[in-house]
């Protein structure tokens, strides 16, 4: 009975030294959680102006400019995969990854070949230890994605697309597969075309007495395209990352609230063993005193 009651209490001291480690990453990603939602709040503004003002040049005018144009024969696509560095987050990583193997069926369905590029550690594991080619890898910044990171990225897929497919292993289009922040409870996987771009401005009619709004373009469209596009790319891919490191501390912080509840149940529950195994062996002893007593008093 005393072995038993040493393992229970040794469990309980286990048990106690994880649940200050869970609770300790639950308020540190409380923490960071906050300062992720202000950079999403401060950078979808202008990622939507500028979709928007990079959709009008594309509408209102008559250029064909290769990343907005869609190509007829599309053989290759690029597929942007955003995850975390670093696991004890839930779902989050492994939902994104599903999310993009649907993806990846669909183009493979559709006649087209997905070319990966991988953002984060977790997806990087997963395609290596599956022996699974990519073309490019970034990590080392999930949690606290810079301007910088997302630039280089878009560098690298604005000269993708660019290239030919057939001869310089170039791709026709660039998906991301990322997670949208909604709330602290709610996160949801979302794919977005980034390249060609998709043509928002001026889809609905207007209404009642409004009109489109005429633009002017200096020194010409194309310029005014050339110098767009690039922004479009970076600010579109920085809001992404932003978008997905805020999931991500929603869901470390959901994560480790609900291992420490766990770890609180576990102690509660190995304390009443304790308890239960404690009163057992003091009943034992008193009955084997007792016992004892008894058989002294007979003898006499």
């Amino acid at each position: 009975m005393g072995a038993q009651i040493r393992v229970y209490r040794q469990r309980i001291r286990s048990v106690s030294a994880t649940k200050k480690i869970t609770r300790a990453m639950e308020l540190m990603a409380a923490a960071r959680v906050v300062k992720a939602q202000q950079a999403v709040r401060e950078s979808t503004p202008y990622a939507r102006a500028i979709t928007r003002a990079v959709s009008a040049v594309a509408t209102f005018s008559n250029e064909e400019h290769l990343l907005t144009t869609e190509k007829e024969k599309v053989t290759r696509a690029a597929v942007v995969i955003i995850t975390s560095d670093r696991g004890l987050a839930g779902a989050y990583s492994s939902s994104v990854l599903k999310e993009s193997e649907r993806l990846i069926a669909r183009l493979r369905e559709e006649g087209k070949e997905a070319v990966p590029y991988l953002l984060g550690r977790k997806a990087l594991g997963y395609f290596k230890f599956r022996q699974r080619p990519f073309a490019a890898e970034w990590t080392g910044d999930s949690e606290k994605p810079t301007f910088d990171r997302a630039r280089e990225i878009g560098e690298r897929l604005v000269a993708d697309f660019l290239l030919d497919t057939e001869s310089e292993g170039g791709v026709d289009e660039v998906h991301i597969v990322y997670s949208r922040f909604v709330s602290m409870v709610t996160q949801e996987p979302e794919v977005i075309r980034l390249l060609p771009l998709e043509i928002v401005e001026g889809t609905e009619a207007p209404a009642e007495g409004d009109l489109f709004p005429l633009y002017e373009f200096e020194p010409s469209v194309e310029d005014v395209l050339d110098a767009l596009l690039p922004k479009y790319v970076t600010s579109r891919l920085f809001n992404c990352m932003l978008q997905a490191a805020a999931s991500e501390l929603a869901a470390r912080q959901r994560a480790m609230k609900s291992a420490t509840d766990n770890a609180e149940e576990l102690v509660k529950k190995y304390t009443r063993l304790v308890n239960q195994a404690r009163q057992a062996e003091i009943t034992q002893e008193i009955s084997e005193i007792v016992g004892g007593a008894s058989a002294l008093a007979e003898s006499k």
